[in-house]
């Protein structure tokens, strides 16, 4: 028999009508730039993306993996649940751009991602009550 602590959503912060809506635009441009401008042109194997794939040494299956995260994290930043963690995951996946962008580019674009992580640490931090539903949700799903 195991014994699961209930985990009871935590309430939301209280914040002004402005905030919210701050807070809703900041995700919604951030979900148009990760699925159209950065995931879409990997998953239509647009010639940029395919050559810096092939620079990189990764080639197409690297780059339709890294379409398929970035689109996930599009829609992820749109899903209330998801909200709190998607940031963080797709502040990982800056992380590792940027990284990719000095080794493989010579920094050329590397700050770039550096400015993403600002606006998904926000979210992150705005949205952390989510993560502990999403616990909750799946401790649930696992019983």
């Amino acid at each position: 028999m195991t014994n699961l602590v209930a985990v009871a959503p935590a309430a939301a912060p209280a914040r002004t009508r402005r905030a919210r809506i701050t807070l809703r635009t900041v995700t919604i441009v951030l979900a148009a730039f990760f699925g159209f401008a950065s995931a879409l042109p990997k998953l239509f194997a647009v010639h940029q993306a395919v050559e810096s794939f092939e620079t990189m040494g990764w080639g197409t299956t690297g780059m339709y993996l890294i379409g398929a995260l970035e689109l996930a994290g599009a829609i992820g930043l749109l899903v209330p649940v998801l909200s709190g963690v998607t940031p963080i995951a797709l502040s990982a996946l800056m992380v590792g751009a940027c990284i990719t962008q000095i080794v493989a580019f010579d920094g050329e674009n590397a700050a770039t991602p550096l400015i993403l992580i600002v606006p998904l640490a926000a979210l992150a931090w705005a949205n952390r009550g989510r993560n502990r539903e999403l616990a909750a949700l799946l401790l649930r799903r696992g019983a």
